[in-house]
């Protein structure tokens, strides 16, 4: 890989930082919850209210930069799991290297009942074997009359995507009873593949009975639970100073305290021969990925492109998992060495920079970061960031430099942040979320889209096809007209993250039209899945349309469908009077992009 392509910011004015923290075209993502009584329950005096800051149901537009949750000890309850939603909170990850199928269907139980307690409509549940008036209770008027509509699944607010993250090859450390494992610096100790030995200071026995075969002398293994870098004193950095047998016998870096059942083992820049699908995984994506109808599947350890295909013949195999979209994890520099064929069978990039970050030098991890994230923008596919405040499992405020990065990664182009171990077991999960996306909304107020805008197109060249063409045009008219929004007609979503490929300044309303069907057993519709999957992605925020009227229809009812759209993009602040919409659709064989101003 290369980073010969790399964008750089115009200088921000200085006085802009001393500015208060404000939204430009959205509201915060923080919501404010006022008690109406004695002072304050006039008509006069609650409009203050919601002009400062009070939250109205209709407070729809978070940050462009989508979050993605982990979500596991810490964050289970619908308590809390409400207030993840409510902070910003668009795909929620299960990470399936912790706990068992029955853990997290419990735990996705629990963001059903969050949802429904939020207000916050979650598409991916399962809406099969039940009636149209069921599907759409809305489209039915008095008298049983159905009336055009459009319903909004997604956008930061009313809608989850479930994204799940694979084993793979991962190297665990087993720790049967529990026991805490002090290890000192400079002592030594040994990896075993002999897992009825119980772990000591002086053992530790792993899943994987190749690692003496695939180490040698000098080589770098970090340990630890779930969160590791070797800096901190519950992982730990051992050097290999001898093989003996199946046994690795390493050399201690650095003081540390293991402590749990379970701990993660990472051979830095070593090739581990096994499968990146595990039987594991199989199992689980068959049983509790199809009940779930997963949006995300998480390739762990992606380290070549063959891994994505295999993987998409095995979904393949479940028809409900049929559009569920790919996400290569890359973790090591196997994956990265690899990584243009791999970017271009996925649907999106993790770029793990836990792992990763061990495999590199560190002066060479930004570049990655760079490099990876461009790519990922000129192809038109999510780049998604991990590991961006670690410190804040334990504390309510991120570093200096943690807060930096954040902001970096919106200002490298970046789709999403995925938060970890910060919101899996992290002591503030929702003040994280919140945090995050506090950053994330002041970073994209000084990214430079003119520059951003001129480079995607010199990299797409000429002639363009006909979608990628629309898409770019669609953009460049918004913004010299100085759109408040993009609404896009689509069904399968492709045209509209097209649009969101060129980063424009204003939301990206993805108006997705589904199909319903049936297979003479149950009545299903097309289009949910393409709505969720937009969550992931920068700046697109979808609603779900009434599925009898096609995208390319020009009669009436689409009409409705766009007065629908407007009417919340009003009441959601985006839009005002005197705004100009830019409108881009199908007609027939034609596509049109279409310039309206609002009137009073």
């Amino acid at each position: 890989m290369h980073a010969n392509h790399l964008l750089l910011e115009e200088p921000i004015r200085m006085a802009s930082i001393l500015e208060p923290s404000r939204a430009n075209f959205f509201p915060a993502t923080t919501k404010i919850v006022g008690t109406l009584g004695p002072r304050s329950r006039s008509v006069e005096v609650i409009s203050g209210c919601l002009k400062a800051g009070m939250s109205d149901i209709f407070n729809f537009f978070p940050a462009m930069t989508k979050i993605v949750g982990t979500l596991g000890s810490r964050s289970r309850s619908v308590e809390v799991i409400s207030g993840c939603l409510k902070a910003g909170m668009s795909v929620a990850r299960f990470d399936f290297s912790l706990g068992d199928p029955e853990y997290h269907q419990e735990t996705l139980e629990n963001l059903r009942a969050a949802v429904k307690a939020t207000n916050k409509l979650c598409a991916f549940v399962c809406m099969e074997n039940i009636l149209y008036e069921k599907l759409f209770p809305m489209f039915v008027g008095g008298g049983g009359t159905k009336v055009a509509a459009a319903v909004m699944v997604g956008g930061g607010r009313s809608d989850v995507g479930v994204m799940l993250d694979t084993v793979g090859p991962e190297l665990q450390v087993v720790n049967t009873i529990e026991k805490t494992i002090s290890l000192e610096e400079d002592g030594k100790v040994v990896l075993t593949p002999h897992n009825g030995q119980e772990a000591s200071p002086e053992v530790l026995p792993i899943n994987f009975s190749g690692l003496a075969k695939a180490v040698k002398k000098g080589d770098t293994i970090f340990i630890g639970q779930y969160l590791f870098t070797g800096s901190e004193t519950t992982s730990v950095w051992l050097e290999v100073d001898e093989v003996n047998g199946e046994d690795v016998v390493c050399v201690i870096k650095n003081t540390a305290t293991l402590a749990g059942s379970l701990f993660t083992l990472h051979a830095s820049q070593i090739h581990i021969d096994l499968p990146t699908l595990s039987e594991k995984d199989k199992e689980v994506i068959s049983t509790w990925g199809v009940k779930n109808k997963i949006d995300f599947l998480s390739l762990s350890y992606t380290r070549h492109a063959e891994d994505v295909r295999e993987a998409r013949e095995f979904l393949a195999k479940h028809g409900d998992l049929s559009q569920t979209q790919i996400f290569a994890k890359i973790e090591n520099v196997e994956g990265l060495t690899h990584f243009d064929e791999i970017l271009q069978e996925a649907d999106g990039i993790i770029l793990s920079r836990g792992n990763l970050g061990i495999d590199l030098p560190p002066e060479k991890v930004f570049l990655f970061q760079k490099a990876a994230v461009y790519k990922c923008n000129m192809a038109g596919k999510p780049a998604v960031v991990t590991r961006v405040v670690d410190s804040m499992t334990g504390n309510l405020r991120p570093t200096r430099a943690e807060a930096t990065d954040v902001a970096n990664a919106v200002l490298d182009g970046s789709d999403a942040i995925l938060l970890g171990a910060e919101t899996l077991r992290g002591l503030y999960p929702i003040e994280t979320i919140s945090i995050v996306k506090k950053i994330c909304a002041e970073a994209e107020k000084v990214f430079n889209q003119d520059l951003y805008f001129k480079k995607t197109v010199k990299y797409v060249g000429e002639p363009m096809s006909h979608l990628e063409s629309i898409a770019s045009s669609a953009v460049r008219a918004a913004i010299k007209v100085k759109a408040s929004v993009i609404i896009c007609f689509t069904s399968s979503g492709r045209a509209a993250r097209l649009i969101a490929k060129y980063r424009p300044t204003m939301p990206v309303l993805s108006v997705v039209i589904p199909r319903l069907k049936t297979n003479q057993l149950k009545w299903s519709f097309s289009g949910a899945f393409e709505a969720r999957q937009s969550l992931i992605v920068r700046g697109l925020f979808p609603m779900l349309a009434d599925p009898r009227h096609p995208a390319e229809s020009t009669s009436a009812t689409n009409e409705s469908i766009l007065k629908v759209a407007l009417d919340h993009g009003k009441a959601s602040g985006v839009i005002k009077s005197h705004d100009r919409v830019v409108i881009c659709q199908k007609v027939g064989d034609s596509s049109v992009i279409k310039i309206i101003e609002l009137e009073d």
